[in-house]
């Protein structure tokens, strides 16, 4: 979840210090070997080849990252929490947990998880949630769905439209089920330099939002930045 007051971290396709694309145009441009920081309220897109290790570092604690994942032969085919859930018996994410499709196959598997349990029943901020959950004058702070349509707008060669955001997984994000089967959105469980780690079963876009939200406590009510690596080792 997620939204905040601060604006669209940038007008134009961000870049890094070096000016190097914080993501790439062209996913079959992007090297085999990446390692991004996404600053709080800014977004990032990828590839992560078959065989591939995604991981995704908490820097400063207590941040949540919102996170989807498409086939990257069909982006018709994404992330099913759902299924996920179905197959694992089990709510939260964690070390051994397989992500599957919304067609029933596996999209990447959790390898290494040092945070130890992450949701995917919480969804992710926007103006809609944002006014239901908070206040009318909360509908233009600046959410996560905002920043996965910046992206699918910026980056056209992903093939993905709005139509293809759906279920998401809220890495580092704490909401515990109530035993009245309701939902709390409580203060993380992560800390500095906690991570998650994936394998790809097969190749598959990410698109995350690093959350801006600051009407819960999922930030720790000040978000900061998170760090994403690709390989093709393992690095744990």
């Amino acid at each position: 979840m997620c939204t905040s007051t601060l604006e669209h971290p940038h007008a134009h396709a961000p870049t890094t210090t070096d000016g190097a694309p914080l993501s790439y145009a062209d996913p079959a441009q992007q090297p085999r070997e990446l390692e991004r920081t996404i600053e709080a309220g800014d977004h990032f897109i990828g590839l992560v080849r078959a065989g591939q290790h995604l991981r995704i570092t908490d820097l400063h604690g207590n941040q949540a990252a919102d996170t989807l994942f498409f086939s990257a032969d069909d982006t018709a085919e994404r992330y099913s929490a759902m299924d996920t859930v179905r197959e694992q018996g089990k709510v939260y994410l964690t070390t051994g947990t397989v992500l599957y499709s919304t067609r029933g196959r596996a999209l990447l598997t959790i390898t290494g998880d040092t945070c130890g349990r992450h949701d995917t029943l919480g969804g992710a901020c926007s103006s809609e949630s944002n006014t239901v959950r908070y206040d009318l004058e909360k509908r233009h702070m600046h959410s996560c769905r905002d920043n996965w349509m910046l992206a699918i707008a910026r980056y056209p060669k992903y093939d993905l439209t709005k139509r293809d955001i759906g279920h998401n997984i809220n890495f580092f994000m704490n909401v515990p089920v109530t035993a009245d089967g309701g939902l709390s959105f409580e203060d993380g469980l992560s800390a500095p330099g906690k991570y998650v780690e994936m394998v790809a079963e097969r190749d598959v876009y990410v698109l995350l939002s690093n959350c801006p939200q600051l009407n819960n406590p999922c930030n720790g009510y000040d978000p900061t930045p998170v760090a994403i690596r690709i390989s093709d080792s393992p690095l744990s």
